[in-house]
């Protein structure tokens, strides 16, 4: 519970910086919740998923999140959602084979606070690319509470905080 009132300080203080500042954009990136069993290419989340996705879902409801994307598949579409669904956002696909969305996102939404849902692979990969060196490497297979709160003006202008949830 400790850990959760930590992260929400820190985001909301974050947030409240970008607020500030114009310049300054905010990514929070999360790997998917826990997936279920029920199909091996493409699962929907299982019941602890659902709960972890409602937990991220409060846990920002107040970090002025401006956009929300997400990978095609079903388990980073319903972690993303429900979050989304409240704040009156579409959830937005990106490709998760390629980092060219990023400069989109840093044009698109600068200034604002932006969730992105990925992959154990994807998410570490992403942190990476926005703060222009190769710091994180792939998550666990069982590691579904990491988020990484990045903070910056441009890629390789940023600097991030992992935290767990």
């Amino acid at each position: 519970m400790k850990k959760l009132f930590f992260a929400l300080f820190l985001i909301c203080s974050v947030t409240s910086l970008s607020a500030q500042d114009s310049d300054l954009t905010t990514f929070i990136l999360v790997r998917h919740a826990e997936k279920g069993n029920d199909d091996p290419r493409n699962p929907n989340l299982s019941e602890i998923g659902k709960a972890r996705a409602e937990s991220l879902k409060t846990m920002l409801m107040n970090a002025g999140v401006t956009a929300v994307y997400s990978t095609p598949y079903k388990r980073t579409q319903q972690t993303a959602e429900p979050l989304a669904s409240a704040m009156g956002l579409e959830v937005q696909s990106y490709n998760p084979r390629s980092m060219d969305f990023l400069a989109d996102i840093w044009k698109n939404h600068k200034g604002g606070t932006i969730l992105i849902t990925g992959h154990s692979n994807t998410t570490p990969f992403v942190a990476n690319s926005l703060i222009g060196k190769d710091t994180f490497e792939m998550l666990d297979e069982k590691e579904y509470d990491k988020i990484f709160v990045v903070t910056g003006t441009a890629s390789g202008k940023a600097k991030v905080t992992v935290l767990s949830y």
